[in-house]
């Protein structure tokens, strides 16, 4: 009869035990994979296929057992960790919507609203069409094989220790979070621009002539050059899109 040892049995669970709860902590929070359009068992059935397949890039791992006082701090890490990497991606998509936002509400769109399912929350037109298409562009430019490859990388730089309060503190999402808004309003910037200059055009012809209705022509007038000024940004999307990918991965990258 075969026995087993319990050192034995940590020795062959612990290398996909701990990268199984972190991917799975990361495919909860990042954008895509947390979709309700994908089911909670097919998001486990993936996570375990990634820690299982990333056995050969992983770095050496300590054994933990799971009855050690270290467990508990471990677990806490690798799900830490998993939705610090998630919530960092969630920033990128939130700074795109956010331009959107400001987007609308420089065209007067921003009344039309609805209802996100995925986000719970109310969305304007303009910034759930950013939102869609930064998710088209993540997809397109192989995001998702970005944050996979991070969360392998992050074992690197977040070794299973157990202190998540220092992994913390060598994250500091919250100046990324910062920079991250500031880059939407850049996003945003040329858009803001033009509607500006249009809005300083029909307040001058109010001006030069009083009779004319302006409130009645210059918002289709705004409309109309947003959604030109829109078609025209568009494909220029990509960049600031890649590089705040980027830089929302380096923090995870050893």
């Amino acid at each position: 009869m075969l026995t087993f040892t319990e050192a034995q049995l940590m020795a062959w669970v612990s290398p996909v035990l701990w990268p199984f709860l972190r991917v799975l902590a990361m495919f909860s929070a990042a954008p895509v994979f947390s979709t309700r359009a994908i089911p909670l068992r097919t998001r486990v059935g993936l996570a375990f296929l990634v820690a299982l397949s990333a056995q050969a890039a992983l770095p050496e791992q300590p054994v933990i057992g799971m009855n050690s006082r270290e467990a508990y701090g471990v677990v806490v890490q690798q799900v830490g960790v998993g939705l610090a990497i998630g919530f960092a991606v969630r920033l990128v998509f939130v700074a795109i919507e956010m331009a959107g936002e400001t987007v609308g509400l420089q065209m007067g769109l921003n009344f039309a609203s609805f209802f996100d399912p995925m986000s719970n929350s109310q969305k304007s037109t303009v910034a759930r069409f950013f939102g869609n298409l930064a998710m088209l562009l993540f997809v397109v430019i192989n995001g998702h094989l970005m944050v996979l490859l991070a969360v392998i990388e992050s074992f690197r730089r977040f070794p299973l220790d157990g202190h998540f309060i220092d992994a913390v503190m060598h994250m500091r999402l919250h100046e990324l979070g910062g920079a991250l808004f500031a880059s939407a309003l850049w996003i945003a910037l040329p858009m803001i621009a033009l509607l500006l200059f249009v809005n300083l055009t029909l307040g001058f012809i109010s001006r030069v002539a009083p009779q004319m209705n302006i409130f009645a022509v210059g918002f289709p007038v705004t409309i109309s050059v947003g959604l030109l000024g829109i078609a025209a940004t568009l494909p220029l999307l990509e960049q600031p899109l890649m590089a705040l990918l980027e830089r929302a991965i380096d923090i995870f990258q050893g």
